[in-house]
């Protein structure tokens, strides 16, 4: 079956490749900041006479084949002035091109015209975000973030108030794929979620795929967030940063050789926790995190170019001395550009992430350390073969270790052996091939296929049961039990223990209506071969990240998407609408009273279930003027289910579909920026969605004197509604021309009707009364803030 599927998919391609074959010639180069050399990502270069275009890749590299001859190419980018320039093509010729900024003048719009290329592409389900368009928007105690915004976005609601983590498309918060720099993040927050780890001082640019997602991307069920940072200033040494009431950063980028190479390092660090030192009672009490971005770029020659990036983050937690928490992301990429021609573009990289989490329970007397590191090796290929077909093919290996709990006394431990949960180890190769071939004038496909393998690896002692079932079930009491095993056995170093493989197709069509109208239509498959162990609704440090094994199988998700997409007024303003119906197979459940902390034996507690959801996203966006932004309404389902696997099983619910803790049946947000004049500009957001599914006690009994809550069906309640109106102003004095120094005042306020939304409801006997009462539990009211940025 694999065979066939690789042959026929082969045979598209050289059926394709066969069409081209009169004289065509390559315009190729990089694209650049005219101020700093940053290279820019998603420039659109377009030839109007031919009405085809392309754009710049993750480094900033474009290549176009078109017929010899003379064109006309514009280059157009968001916030930057467009070029136009006529080009004469007899040869394969390299042109580099830098853009500088635009002046938003009252009598000048500067427009983006990249519309034009959207509605061709058959791309679809993703969402781009400007930094420029991020620190713009109004967020909580004044600090600009990468995850907040993203919120905003049709499709996307977050994980509860106050907790970290995201969902996409009725998907849980693990399944999302967080990259950074191609490191990936496995915990995206600080402080619990109140403040994401990526500091938007260090970033250049960042894509969400929602769905058709590229065959370069796998290993989640759900959405792929894709962040880099910037390269660095290769002209000029500069400074940038904020003071704001909680926490500060400063950023800090110049040339190591000019034009040639560059460095950028970048500090934030939160310091709330000094003002709990003047309180008597809190001057145990601690809170705080900070982070470091640094990048080093060198351009070897015009076809080699080194990339040296690093992320390394912390929080800590401590409380009366008798709890302390640290956690935090550590990754590093070293990566090569080559280009072997003007058609041919290669990257290739060596990446490492870790993820750590340790505890000090004093009250107790123990420690706990846990974690995940992987070690990932990938090369990746961008083929431009003609103006009407392109390839991407790549492949890439990622070892994994995991460190379920490390448990050793608090205080002096030496001497004194850990108790140490079985560490797992795991290896994911994966290979693939991307194709994007424009079929007529109207008609743009891609397809795509990715073949990835896992094998959960020892050192490690395998539990075996009876009927091969690590859950029993009690039919006298009708509940979920764990299992005994009935031998085990140990794999040494190495020694493969269970191995999965998977083809994950992907495919996207567009059909181009008219110049300003497209239709589109996309299908993917992904394999999650990581779980996340959790019983709550949003992940929490504490979780523990798990490979699959003979018992926790690869979560595997396929997911359809149709979209209808329009420019109006050339471009002013952008309508976007689709649907999309997504089901996974193998998402993991819990049995009742499950115990996931220090479980060595985690197969005990869970059951293999389906996730399914379905939804209409509609986002209306208005692109020029001194007032634009965006209204994004969804309309959505995700329900899970996990029947009995005999019929004397009553399953999770009975069998019956339930809503997942990620259902949020209406989702809607309002954007908005206006810039006033050139000393004053405001921003307001809103936000409206569903209550959270919870599931709430419907009665209580009494057992030896002590009342105990019994609970009904999961989820079958919900929190309020949760909504908040966002504001902020910026202020930017005049400044004198011969400064170099600039900086701006940015006053916000969240939630400003002082909405309490309910970040849980808990219920309780009143002391007083001794009648039962439900305890709204909130994060944040209404919550002013100033911040001071500048930049020199």
């Amino acid at each position: 079956m694999i065979s066939k599927s690789i042959t026929v998919f082969l045979i598209v391609i050289l059926s394709s490749l066969s069409s081209y074959s009169q004289e065509k010639f390559t315009l190729s180069g990089t694209i650049t900041d005219y101020k700093n050399n940053e290279t820019l990502i998603g420039v659109n270069i377009y030839i109007p006479a031919l009405k085809i275009g392309t754009t710049t890749n993750e480094y900033g590299f474009f290549s176009i084949t078109v017929p010899k001859g003379e064109h006309q190419v514009e280059i157009t980018y968001v916030g930057y002035q467009t070029i136009q320039k006529i080009i004469i093509l007899n040869q394969n010729t390299k042109s580099n091109f830098s853009l500088q900024e635009g002046q938003e003048l009252q009598e000048v719009v500067i427009t983006d015209n990249k519309g034009k290329v959207n509605i061709k592409s058959p791309e679809m389900s993703i969402n781009k975000l400007s930094i420029s368009t991020i620190k713009k928007m109004p967020v909580v105690l004044g600090e600009v973030d990468v995850l907040k915004s993203i919120l905003l976005l049709p499709g996307v609601t977050n994980a509860g108030e106050g907790a970290s983590g995201f969902n996409v498309r009725g998907g849980g918060a693990d399944q999302n794929l967080i990259l950074l720099d191609e490191a990936t993040i496995f915990n995206s927050s600080h402080v619990f979620g109140f403040f994401s780890v990526f500091n938007p001082d260090a970033i250049k640019d960042l894509k969400l795929y929602k769905g058709g997602i590229p065959a370069r991307f796998g290993g989640r069920a759900s959405s792929v967030l894709d962040i880099y940072q910037k390269d660095g200033n290769s002209k000029d040494f500069h400074m940038n940063g904020g003071i704001g009431l909680i926490s500060s950063r400063l950023l800090a980028e110049g040339p190591i050789v000019k034009d040639r190479g560059s460095f950028l390092i970048g500090g934030r660090a939160s310091y709330a926790h000094l003002f709990l030192k003047l309180s008597e009672e809190q001057k145990d009490n601690s809170a705080y995190f900070y982070d470091l971005n640094t990048k080093i770029s060198f351009k070897v020659n015009d076809n080699n170019s080194l990339y040296l990036s690093g992320y390394f983050g912390r929080d800590v937690f401590s409380l009366n001395k008798s709890f302390s928490n640290i956690y935090g992301n550590a990754t590093l990429n070293l990566r090569w550009n080559h280009l072997y021609s003007d058609k041919l573009f290669s990257n290739l990289s060596l990446i490492y992430s870790d993820y750590y989490y340790g505890l000090d329970l004093d009250f107790v007397g123990f420690k706990w350390d846990s974690g995940i590191k992987n070690y990932n090796i990938k090369y990746d290929f961008k083929h431009y073969i003609s103006d009407k077909f392109k390839l991407n093919y790549g492949l890439s290996g990622i070892y994994y270790e995991f460190n379920p709990g490390t448990i050793k006394p608090s205080g002096d431990s030496s001497g004194i052996n850990p108790d140490q949960l079985d560490k797992k180890y795991a290896f994911e190769p994966s290979v693939y091939l991307d194709a994007e071939n424009q079929l007529s004038t109207k008609i743009t496909i891609s397809y795509g296929l990715r073949y990835s393998l896992f094998y959960r690896l020892g050192s490690s002692t395998v539990n075996y049961y009876a009927n091969n079932n690590p859950v029993v079930f009690n039919t006298d009491m009708q509940i979920y039990e764990k299992g005994t095993p009935s031998s085990t056995q140990y794999y040494g170093k190495n020694k493969v223990i269970q191995d999965y493989n998977n083809l994950e197709p992907r495919f996207a069509v567009s059909y181009q209506l008219n110049d300003n109208q497209s239709i589109k239509a996309s299908y993917n498959r992904m394999a999650q071969y990581l779980q996340l162990i959790s019983n709550t609704s949003s992940p929490t440090p504490l979780d523990v990240w798990m490979p699959s094994d003979k018992y926790i199988k690869p979560q595997i998700a396929d997911q359809v998407a149709l979209g209808y997409f329009r420019n109006i007024k050339d471009g002013a303003y952008s309508l976007e609408v689709e649907t999309y119906y997504k089901e996974i197979q193998n998402r993991l459940d819990y049995i009742d009273g499950a115990d996931l902390i220090a479980n060595n034996a985690i197969e005990q507690v869970i059951l293999n279930g389906q996730m399914r959801a379905y939804g209409l996203e509609i986002m209306l966006k208005k692109n020029e003027g001194k007032f634009n932004g965006w209204i994004s309404y969804t309309l959505s389902k995700s329900q899970q289910q996990t029947p009995g696997r005999t019929p004397e099983e009553t399953g999770i619910n009975n069998g019956q579909w339930y809503s997942s803790a990620y259902d949020k049946t209406h989702n809607l947000a309002i954007t908005s920026a206006y810039n006033l004049n050139e000393k004053w500009s405001f921003g307001a957001n809103f936000a409206l969605q569903s209550g959270q599914p919870v599931t709430y006690p419907n009665g209580q009994y009494e057992y030896l004197g002590i009342t105990v809550p019994s609970y009904g069906l999961r989820n079958e309640s919900r929190l309020p509604a949760y909504h908040h109106l966002d504001i902020s102003a910026t202020l930017t004095p005049r400044r004198n021309k011969d400064r170099n120094w600039k900086g701006e005042w940015v006053f916000s306020i969240y939630n400003l009707y002082n909405r309490q939304n309910a970040a849980s409801i808990n219920f309780r006997q009143n002391v007083d009364t001794g009648e039962n009462e439900a305890v709204k539990t909130s994060i944040f009211g209404m919550v002013p803030a100033v911040s001071y940025n500048f930049k020199f």
